[in-house]
This record gives C-alpha cells, structure tokens and sequence, in this order.
C-alpha cells in the first residue's frame, strides 16, 4: 500500500512538472502568447527543455487541488450506480463470483501515458484525445505474452513478462520513439519467420516498421520497407487480402485535424474546427492506404490499383467475411459519417458494397470486434460509437439509449442514414445482418474500443470497452459485459471490481496554473475567477484494452492505456474461485502466412461448437498477436478442431485433447 501511495503521489508531481513546461513552451494561437514555427523549421519535439522526473521521497507542497468539473473527485452518482448494479446480480444466469484486482504497482509497469497540451491544459476539441493503442506478442518466443505501450508526450515502452505477473522494461531508443506524437501499434509476423514484427504509427511524425530477430530485438526497416507513410495516421491492420501466404498491410488515416505550423515544441497545432474537417473533403480528406507484401518486409501502395479508395475518418478498420467465399473483405470505420464495406473480389480488386449490406452504421464509430455473439457459428460483429455522444451532453440514466443528436443535417451529411450510438450487426447468414444493439444490451456511453474476450470461460464472449472522456468532462464509467448464454449482455464492472477505476480514485492532476503568471488568460482563470496557483485535476479516462492471460493461470486478464496516466493491469481471480476448462489455440501457418490471420477456428467438445476468427483485432487502435482462447463451460475434454486456412484448406485435429492447455496447431 505504501508503495502505492508513493507511485500515486510521483505520477502527480511528474505529470504537474511536465504539463508546467509544456504549457510553457506549446501554447496555442487560442492563448495569443506563444511563437509557433513552421514544420521546416521544427521537425521533431524538442525534449532539452523537459526536466528529470522528480524523486517520489522528495517532500514538497503540492498545489490546492481544483477539480473540473468540480464533482469529478468524488462523483455522487458512482455509490448510486454501484449499489443499482450489485442489485441486479440476482438475475444472472452465468457465472460472476469473482473479480478484477489493479496489479498495476505489483507488476512493475511504470508506464505513463502523457497527451499533448493540446488534449489537455489548452484545450482544443480534435482527434488529438482519441489517444493511444496497447498491442501484446510474445516477441523472444518464451511463451510468455509481452506488452508494448503507446503514448503521445514521452516514450513508448515494451515490457518483456517475466512470469507470475511481474514485467521489466527492455524498450530501446529505437522502438521508445520519443521524439514523436505516438498513436497505435501492430504485432505480425509480417516475414514468416516465426516472430512478431512491429508497426508503429504517428501524428505527422511518420509511421515505423522494426523487423524483430526472434529475441525481442528489433531493427528499424522503415526505409527499406515503404511504410513510412507521414500524416494523421491511426491504426494498421495485417491480413493477407490475396491469400499468397504475406500478410498485407491496411493502413487508416483520420484526417486533417491539424495545422501546418507547429508550436515550439514541434508539436502541430490543431486546427480550431478540426471535427468539421469531414465538411471539407478536398483540403482535409486523408486517404487510407492499402500496402501489398511483396516478401522480405517490402510493400507496395497497391490501393488505386485494387480500387480500395477510402477517404472515411478513420481510425481502424476490421477484415471479415461477409459473403462466405473465403476472400477476406473489409469494413472500414467512419468517425464523422457512414462506415464503408468493401468486398474482396478474389484478391484481385474490392468492390465498395457499403449502403447494400449495411442500409445504416453507426455515425461516429470507433472500435470494431468480428467475433460469434451467441455461438451459432457465424461471425457477428459490434461497433462502438465515441462521436455520436458528444451531440449533446445527456443524463445519467439516459447512457444507455441512443444518443441525442442536436448537429444538422449539415454537419451530419448522412441523409438519415445512421444509428447514433453502438451497433451490433448480428448475422443471419447469406450476407444479412440485423442490427440488434438495444436488444442485447450493446449500448453505452462515451466508448473508444472493445476487446472481447470469455472473461468468465463460460463459452460465450464477454466485452470490455474502454469508456471516457477526460478534462473538462465529467467522469465515465468503463464497461464490462458479461454475456448472458447469447441472449443479451449484463454489465458488471461494478460486480466485478473494475469499478470505480484505482481502487476509488476517479480523477488525477492533469496540469498547474499561474494565474499570475503565464496562465493570467487561460478560460479557467477567467471563468473561475481564479486567483492562486492550483492543480487542476480532471477525470481518469481508459482510451484502449487488450484482454489475454497475462499470468497463465488460464483466465483472462485486461490490460489498459489510460490517458494522461498509467495502465491498469486487471487480474483475474476466476481460477481461484471455480474450476475451469479452456483451451488455447495457436496457429503456425505454412502455405498460409506465420500467424495464421485469416483462419476460422471450430472448437468441438461433446455439446457445443465454438467458432472464433484469427483476426488479431485485440482492441481499439491495436492487433495483437495472442492465442485464441476457448472458455468450454462444464466440458473437460474437445473432441476435434477444425481449421479453416486462409487457403480455404480445411485441417482437422482429432481428440480427445484434454482442456487446460495450449495447443500449437501447425498447417499442413
């Protein structure tokens, strides 16, 4: 506990000292006191100016706190929402007498997420407070998943697991990247070599490829590769769009969200109407790119020639198969408008069949999960929706209904057309979907991602997703479902201890203010009538999730990235409290490519059939590269499993296999 106290209290004092100097040397046109540079000028972010982190045992006297909104300390509502849920524990139907322990401190991930001034201290609304992306691998091949951290301000870090929970830091200056405006991540074995290779994308930083030698080292091949596309680029997503055994490579870019000019620290200010850049398609419309494989960690920007032209804001994408035929298609998010679905004609080409097989999508979507919602074998999918929540501010017990949409048809250009809020396209098979988001409980309030996984090893999938916004909002729960035998989703963060977030501590420091100094302009100073230096706390805020087993006890675990703070490490107790049965399937592709992304996973024990895609979609801004995990209920033993390869060769595994282990199934 004291330990904790400690890392508490040095995250506040770090996280104070840092944003002072931000705030000092990156302030916007909006503050009308601070040069900016153009981009020939300053290429990169200055890191002299920052200073070394100051020492937890050093004593001083923190600054008053000055929470905004002034609730976010010690929300009334939080015991309210608590109280309501652990009420409804009566009517579950599936198992959930266990929880999630924050193991944060005990595992020894010191990480710290830090936004840019811009999300923060001057606050501009722009896509800048999407944040940033968490992938996990085994990148030394110790069979022990790994983790790799994403940030704005500072480093990104890789944390080799050390077993038992406990990690250590091996980040080396060239995948840290702490000059650059990190956005996401992507784990594949893009060379069939047999270990995970990394993708890392930036804001108008340039985007990063680091070729791994099997021992956790990695090389930078960006040049040599292609990849090094520079502009508001979000996530990568690998799948092999022309089953030749290479993963290829989707790359989403948002748009232009920011401006030409950058302030002292290199940082590029955000343009002042940034969400309405959609309005504007021909100056601020940034293409999404598709690059092929062409062996040897060399790609090659095939998108006008495959026809996968895609100008959506968007921050991730997902393959799947909607048709059946085996050619792994692509839906594509849309944050300010209409998803888009393209349908992959034999590798050759993509059709754009958006509108026929999705009449509305959700109008702000973030986060995206193909997987099967009630075990019937076809492959569902759930989208998360961020931007349409932010219309209009609504109540408490309106979070679960769609969203309140005040924006015109002007700013929507959707002609009707949309859900606002979540959707759950739940598939009928043929190719038709329906969307049944409020029937099973798919609806939230403020999500980024997904990550779906059987937290409980009933059989059926559950879902966290990551929920928030940050200063100056109000705070916001994350949200665990717990599916319910595939009828609906029953949320139980709360029952499960993953709410409220560290351990009661629902808001942070996030930066000072001088009002007699430099900050004498700042809207808080203003508007507050503030006259003493404070410390303004805002709310804790999850932006991004993954959910494997971390400590190989053999139930799941999450993981978060938190803005402007640490991650979360949530452990399981679920094997302490029950018997469990599952299996862990790992593919190693041959004529296919290494990871087998693409496949279809059957999983037959005596009474039930388990279908899973090996799509590495992990969560938002974010592919991984895990095992997949089959919770089998009560069943001690599989009968068979049935791999479909990317190839469409179909690969049988004959049992019994006993449950509780990890089954490594190489194509033939």
């Amino acid at each position: 506990m004291q330990k904790k106290k400690r890392r508490i209290r040095q995250t506040k004092l770090l996280a104070a000292i840092i944003l002072i100097v931000i705030g000092a040397f990156g302030c916007s046109e909006k503050t009308g006191n601070s040069p900016v540079k153009s981009t020939s000028e300053s290429a990169s972010i200055d890191r002299s100016v920052m200073p070394a982190p100051m020492a937890a045992e050093e004593s001083v006297d923190l600054l008053p706190k000055y929470p905004q909104p002034e609730d976010v300390l010690a929300p009334a509502w939080l015991p309210v929402l608590k109280r309501n849920q652990l009420e409804t524990r009566r009517e579950f139907e599936v198992f959930n007498d266990f929880l999630f322990a924050d193991s944060s401190v005990e595992s020894g991930i010191d990480f710290e997420h830090i936004s840019v001034v811009y999300a923060c201290k001057i606050n501009i609304a722009s896509h800048y407070d999407h944040a940033n992306g968490i992938v996990v691998a085994d990148v030394d091949s110790d069979d022990l998943l790994d983790i790799y951290l994403t940030t704005q301000i500072g480093k990104n870090q890789l944390w080799k697991n050390l077993g038992e929970g406990k990690f250590r830091d091996i980040s080396t200056p060239e995948i840290a990247l702490a000059d650059q405006i990190g956005a996401s991540a992507t784990f594949a074995d893009t060379d069939n070599d047999g270990d995970p290779d990394l993708y890392v994308t930036s804001i108008r930083g340039g985007n990063f490829f680091f070729e791994n030698d099997g021992k956790g080292q990695f090389s930078d091949r960006t040049a040599s590769s292609g990849l090094g596309y520079n502009g508001h680029s979000s996530s990568g997503v690998f799948f092999d769009y022309n089953r030749d055994g290479l993963v290829d490579l989707f790359l989403c870019n948002v748009g232009v969200f920011t401006k030409d000019e950058v302030d002292s620290l290199g940082i590029h200010i955000p343009l002042e109407d940034a969400f309405a850049g959609h309005l504007k398609p021909a100056q601020r419309n940034e293409r999404s790119i598709l690059y092929k494989n062409l062996g040897n960690n060399r790609f090659s920007d095939v998108t006008e020639e495959t026809g996968l032209i895609d100008n959506s804001w968007s921050g991730a994408a997902s393959p799947l198969d909607v048709n059946e035929d085996g050619w792994p298609d692509l839906y594509v998010l849309n944050m300010q408008g209409h998803d888009e679905y393209y349908q992959n004609v034999e590798g050759k080409r993509f059709e754009k069949k958006s509108r026929a097989v999705f009449p509305k999508t959700s109008w702000g979507a973030m986060g995206i999960k193909v997987f099967d919602f009630d075990n019937d074998g076809k492959m569902d999918i759930y989208i998360t929706d961020m931007h349409s929540d932010m219309s209009a501010p609504i109540e408490l017990v309106d979070e679960k209904l769609k969203s309140k949409i005040v924006w015109p048809e002007s700013m929507l250009r959707s002609g009707g057309n949309s859900i606002y809020g979540n959707s759950l396209f739940h598939n009928q098979g043929g190719g038709q979907y329906v969307e049944i988001s409020d029937k099973v409980g798919a609806e939230n309030y403020w999500p980024w991602g997904l990550s779906i996984g059987d937290l409980n090893a009933d059989g059926y999938e559950d879902a966290f997703v990551a929920s928030s916004m940050n200063y100056p909002f109000r705070y916001c729960v994350n949200k665990v479902l717990l599916n319910n035998k595939g009828e609906r989703f029953l949320e139980c963060e709360f029952i499960l201890g993953v709410e409220p977030r560290r351990d009661g501590r629902t808001a942070n420091p996030n930066f000072t203010l001088d009002p007699d100094g430099e900050d004498k302009e700042h809207q808080l100073v203003n508007a507050f009538n503030i006259r003493k230096p404070v410390e303004v706390w805002g709310a804790l805020g999850t932006r991004s999730s993954a959910i494997f087993d971390l400590d190989n006890d053999g139930d799941l675990d999450i993981v978060t990235n938190e803005f402007n703070d640490g991650p979360m490490v949530l452990i399981s107790n679920l094997s302490d409290k029950k018997a469990i049965h599952w299996l862990k399937v790992k593919l190693s592709g041959e004529t296919s490519n290494a990871d087998g992304l693409g496949a279809l996973v059957q999983v037959h024990t005596d009474n039930r059939v388990y279908t899973k895609v090996n799509d590495g979609q992990s969560g938002y801004l974010s592919q991984s590269v895990i095992p997949l995990y089959f919770g089998l209920g009560e069943a001690t033993m599989v009968e068979k499993i049935v791999v479909k390869w990317p190839t469409g060769k179909e690969q049988t595994v004959t049992g019994p296999i006993q449950s509780n282990r990890l089954i490594d199934i190489a194509e033939e």
